[in-house]
């Protein structure tokens, strides 16, 4: 399992700081997990499935194309 940190998380989801906490807040986003005293990262797999459903969300005919993999 790879954790990520913030400034990876902001440039793969394209997001603020401000942005991804209010949406952790409303439960739009992945929580980050603690790492150590202050220290906090997303786990990868969390991060690109979300990326991935925005994609869904805004291009409905790419579902079989995202979804199924490749043969």
């Amino acid at each position: 399992m790879t954790f990520l940190r913030l400034p990876e998380v902001k440039r793969l989801t394209g997001l603020s700081r401000s942005s991804i906490y209010l949406q952790i807040k409303t439960g739009q986003f992945p929580s980050p997990v603690r790492l150590g005293g202050r220290a906090v990262g997303w786990v990868e797999e969390e991060i690109l499935t979300w990326a991935r459903d925005r994609v869904l969300e805004s291009r409905p005919n790419l579902r079989n194309v995202l979804v199924e993999p490749a043969a």
